[in-house]
């Protein structure tokens, strides 16, 4: 190890080795492509990058130099379909080791991508590609993606080519009677036939009015001369969806990259020699945050495992298998592994433990512990920021709070006039802006007046809200859209849900607001019941006396609905705006 991070970190310590101040800079022409990957891969070609592997048994290793020689491979393949410097590219590809051959190519052409789920459809495509001018397509031919731009490709100009990644399987191979993968398929050989180097892109593809990734990287060539590229310039642009409208295009610079140390140093507690696992699909932002920039800063592996469907037992089976050492997850993902027999499972190689995507429950951070001797370290951060609160290492956390802000950010709890909350009063999340800090968004592309909704009077204004202890700590209500305000009270969903799901009854609950003709809104609690009991109107007002004497009588749901399952992303992430949507159409 090098500690090449300190070429862009200044921080200090105090007596207990907390983090007191911790600063990036970088250069003007800062590239994460070529001075991390192609720094490592040059003077420490044999490091770790990324342990991956597939349900179908199929198994890589690769090195930084392995991904030096891959990305340059693929940035030749991209510039000679004339993709390079400010063009925006569509990547959809699960969690496909191609993904990260693309991101690091793209980066090294000045291109700009713009990952997205594999759950799009038609409505959300053509939103996507003309968002911002797509003008290459880059996607796995597992499941029904490359259908879905094709049936919508006439209604977007700008898309000028298609390229398609065949994914090896990613856990959808269909299996016979007996639970065995069919791992004969018409487009070759799939399954462990496949590890090792002599399988990297071995798999063609064919699709008319597309190029065949796997191929045309592997006749590429492996030369590719720097490019000028600047770090102010736009790297990264993911699509936000809020509570309403369509979603937000946040568009990041290359201080993104660099910015994401605070997460990967004093928050993940990554090391050289360790291999971290983050669980998270290649669409969605938190895959960047714990899979790719900070942890490679870091010098540090990362493990990937692309499978399609969360298995508890599947998952829980890759800690001894490939001695992960650090761990990160939605709550919800915690909350299904505690629903398996996490005892049965070596777990011994696992040091560290972090949690975001949504507030922690008291009963998880309870559980984890005790099972695993573990303390899960929550952290907070949005597609527009990196992590910017959180319990850091060597810090005590507080079960059900979400830590103190980062060292790198000046955090405020403000209320509407921008005056700052008192101890004990919930605000807004605010992050100071002037000057802007790096890892804030550059702006919402294309949309001046929701950037300027976000970012005035000096303050980036997260839309999630929180009240701070005396001793600092940040306490999460919800969303200003999740919010509930009933008769005069602001009720956060948070705290009702962690409330239910301390009941035997309760495996997992979501707190919305319905439309109450004399209280404005009315609480309801959506909830799934853990095996062994069954909705009756007994329960619904034991669950309703529950909450009425664990916390204020009127927080508790006035409304319960029993579901067999709750509306998640396909990270796991419970989706409140589903719920109150289907609510409205019902009225």
């Amino acid at each position: 190890m090098r500690n090449i991070y300190k070429r862009y970190l200044d921080e200090t310590f105090n007596e207990l080795g907390q983090v007191e101040t911790f600063q990036v800079h970088y250069p003007e022409y800062f590239n994460f492509g070529y001075d991390i990957v192609d720094d490592i891969a040059v003077n420490d070609p044999s490091r770790r990058a990324m342990v991956w592997a597939n349900p179908e048994g199929e198994e890589h290793v690769f090195s930084f130099a392995d991904m030096k020689k891959w990305s340059d491979k693929t940035a030749n393949f991209l510039s000679e379909q004339g993709i390079g410097r400010g063009d925006y590219v569509l990547v959809v590809l699960r969690r496909h080791y191609q993904f990260w051959f693309v991101a690091t190519a793209l980066a090294k052409l000045g291109a700009i991508m713009v990952p997205a789920t594999f759950m799009l459809k038609e409505h959300d495509m053509e939103y996507r590609l003309n968002g911002c001018d797509i003008k290459a397509v880059i996607t796995t031919n597992v499941g029904d993606v490359a259908q879905v731009v094709d049936n919508v490709l006439d209604k977007c100009p700008s898309v000028q080519t298609r390229i398609l990644v065949n994914g090896g399987g990613g856990g959808l191979t269909p299996c016979d009677e007996s639970g065995s993968w069919i791992l004969e398929q018409p487009e070759g050989t799939l399954g462990a036939a496949l590890s090792g180097p002599e399988g990297l892109c071995k798999l063609p593809v064919a699709r008319e009015g597309w190029l065949d990734f796997n191929t045309n990287v592997l006749a590429a060539s492996e030369e590719f001369e720097r490019r000028d590229t600047l770090a102010a310039e736009p790297m990264l642009m993911y699509f936000s969806s809020g509570t309403s409208g369509n979603p937000k295009m946040v568009l990041h610079d290359s201080g993104y990259a660099v910015a994401h140390l605070i997460t990967s140093k004093p928050w993940h507690n990554v090391r050289p020699d360790g291999l971290h696992f983050t669980i998270a699909d290649t669409g969605w932002g938190k895959a960047v945050w714990g899979k790719y920039y900070g942890q490679w800063i870091m010098e540090a592996g990362v493990l990937t495992y692309d499978y399609d469907r969360f298995n508890a037992d599947e998952l829980l089976s890759l800690f001894a298998k490939y001695q992960i050492t650090s761990f990160c997850c939605p709550p919800t993902m915690y909350r299904l592994f505690m629903q398996a027999d996490v005892d049965s499972y070596d777990l011994s190689s696992l040091e560290y433990c972090t949690t975001a995507g949504e507030a922690l429950n008291p009963d998880i951070f309870e559980f984890w512990l005790a099972h695993t001797g573990l303390t899960i370290y929550e952290g907070f951060g949005q597609t527009e920021t990196p992590l910017t609160i959180a319990n850091l290492t060597n810090s005590t956390p507080r079960s059900g709070s979400m830590g103190k802000p980062v060292p790198m950010y000046n955090v405020g709890i403000l209320r509407p006039d921008g005056t700052v909350c008192n101890v004990g009063e919930t605000g807004e999340i605010c992050i100071e802006c002037n000057p802007r800090p790096a890892g804030i968004m550059m702006e919402y592309y294309r949309n001046p007046e929701k950037t300027a909704e976000a970012i005035y009077d000096g303050w980036y204004h997260t839309g999630d809200t929180a009240w701070r202890d005396e001793d600092g700590y940040l306490w999460y209500v919800g969303r200003n859209d999740d919010v509930i305000k009933s008769s005069g009270y602001r009720i956060g969903p948070f705290e009702i849900e962690s409330v239910l799901l301390e009941h035997d009854a309760v495996r997992e609950c979501a707190v919305t607001g319905v439309p109450d003709p004399l209280r404005g809104k009315a609480v309801k609690a959506t909830i799934v019941l853990a095996p062994g009991y069954k909705p009756s109107d007994v329960l619904t007002r034991e669950l309703q006396q529950w909450v009425k004497n664990k916390t204020a009588p009127y927080k508790y749901p006035r409304i319960v609905d029993y579901v067999d399952e709750l509306p998640k992303t396909v990270n796991g992430k419970i989706r409140r705006v589903a719920i109150r949507q289907a609510d409205e159409k019902k009225d």
